[in-house]
């Protein structure tokens, strides 16, 4: 069988330069339902799409240049379902965070799968 990687990433890159990023919770602020959460990175979805939890796809997006640099694989234990979230022009400190992010508790965990 033939595993052409690059066309996972221009897929990828397609869907992303065609849809809108929204970013509804930008660096600094806190998640909705778990105050003590602070957002790292800002983080948002690609409008008029659809993820594993039904609402668009999730986005990181970074400082740096406006590509995307990774995906985070997810798997949580509580909502008992997995996804994945594109990073965008993120730094290499940008993706370290969003690891950590997906890696703090006992019921999230994620691998980070750099392009």
């Amino acid at each position: 069988m033939n595993y052409c990687h690059e066309d996972f990433w221009n897929a990828l890159d397609e869907l992303v330069n065609t849809s809108e990023i929204v970013i509804d919770r930008p660096k600094g602020s806190a998640h909705p339902r778990f105050p003590d959460f602070i957002y790292r990175v800002d983080y948002g979805y690609l409008k008029n799409t659809a993820s594993m939890d039904g609402a668009g796809i999730d986005v990181w997006v970074g400082s740096g240049d406006k590509k995307i640099d990774a995906i985070m694989c997810i798997v949580d234990l509580m909502k008992r379902d997995s996804e994945i979230k594109i990073l965008i022009g993120c730094t290499e400190k940008e993706k370290m965070e969003v690891y950590k992010t997906h890696n703090e508790t006992q019921y999230m965990k994620g691998i980070l799968i750099r392009r």
